[in-house]
């Protein structure tokens, strides 16, 4: 017969409602490859999901060839990270490991960090400057720029195999007017192959910018984070036939500047300027679409139609918080029938 066991009242009292939780990603990093006396560094994602702030007393790695870096107070609810890099001063596997000690969990939680150290100088890193755990490649960002109706405009990803297991690397959730092969299938440990990306500019549906987030996976169905996007733009171009062989009627933009400074923002959360646009030719000027690249920037345009001999204002605000927050270039995409000025980018100098 089960025994039923009560807990009074009082007791139930002394019970701490809100205890800090220590939520971590993953306990273990894979490393990878990397040469003799070229540090690694793994890169671990936790999270104070109590509602206390987690204080962390220490993080001790098991020898003192692995360095920690860690911050001593978590606010309840955040994420936050743990490094972990080892100095790679003896040839071969490594397996290190550093011991949380936190009022987030009774006993010690464990990080570990795995890879091998190779005999080659060779700097692994030097033609893939990202990383996405042990999958490396040189640019996290493509851009089809003045892309015309018809066109299927290519571009290339390069990626290497750092780890210790073959690979089939491949992107996912790519739109209808993208798709994507990869040259080997299978990359096995220490080899490199290339992600060929094609844009059908003829399944874009608007003129202009369109942008969209795809994922890089090591493996079919691996599961997606911000960690492994690739962000892809691509900007057509209008149809300005009408001005074939006759742009003495065409119409004419003439614009104040192109480069706008918001570097100083002078104590204040927010910094407004003005650039004007002017019609010079012959017929009206129409302003069709008027894009953002990335957020911290708002736009207010008096006249998307402007008459021959008349001009507008553009209104450009920069919000100092999201401007310093992003370590994007910062644009804006304006749209014309003036067949000499069919794109115009503005840009945004912000640090």
């Amino acid at each position: 017969m089960k025994r039923l066991i009560t807990i009074p009242l009082f007791a139930l009292a002394l019970l701490p409602a809100s205890a800090q939780k220590l939520i971590i990603e993953k306990t273990t990093v894979e490393c990878g490859r990397t040469g003799y006396l070229q540090p690694v560094t793994a890169t671990f994602e936790l999270k104070n999901k109590g509602r206390r702030r987690l204080i962390i007393e220490s993080v001790k790695p098991d020898c003192g060839c692995t360095a920690v870096e860690f911050p001593k107070e978590v606010g309840a609810g955040s994420n936050f990270t743990i490094k972990m890099t080892y100095d790679a001063r003896q040839l071969g596997h490594f397996h290190k490991m550093a011991a949380i000690k936190s009022n987030g969990s009774k006993t010690p939680v464990y990080l570990t960090m795995r890879g091998i150290v190779l005999t080659e100088m060779q700097d692994f890193r030097g033609e893939y400057p990202l990383l996405m755990g042990e999958l490396m490649l040189d640019k996290k960002e493509l851009e089809f720029d003045d892309v015309n109706k018809g066109d299927v405009p290519v571009q290339e990803i390069h990626i290497f195999n750092n780890g210790l297991d073959p690979m089939t690397p491949n992107l996912m959730h790519l739109p209808p007017y993208l798709s994507a092969e990869t040259t080997p299938e299978t990359l096995v440990p220490g080899h490199g192959g290339v992600i060929k990306v094609m844009l059908n500019s003829e399944k874009l549906r608007d003129y202009g910018l369109t942008q969209t987030t795809v994922y890089l996976g090591k493996t079919l169905g691996e599961k997606v984070s911000p960690e492994n996007a690739i962000a892809v733009s691509s900007i057509l171009l209008p149809d300005l036939k009408n001005f074939e062989g006759n742009k003495a009627q065409a119409p004419q933009l003439q614009i104040s500047s192109t480069d706008i400074d918001f570097t100083n923002f002078e104590g204040k959360s927010k910094k407004t300027a003005e650039v004007t646009l002017f019609n010079a030719g012959k017929s009206l000027l129409k302003i069709s679409s008027l894009q953002l690249f990335t957020t911290g920037l708002k736009v207010t345009l008096d006249n998307r139609e402007i008459a021959p001999g008349e001009s507008t204002q553009l209104k450009i605000t920069g919000y100092a918080a999201d401007l310093r927050e992003k370590h994007t270039r910062h644009r804006i995409l304006m749209i014309t029938n003036d067949p000499d000025h069919a794109k115009v980018v503005i840009n945004i100098r912000h640090q």
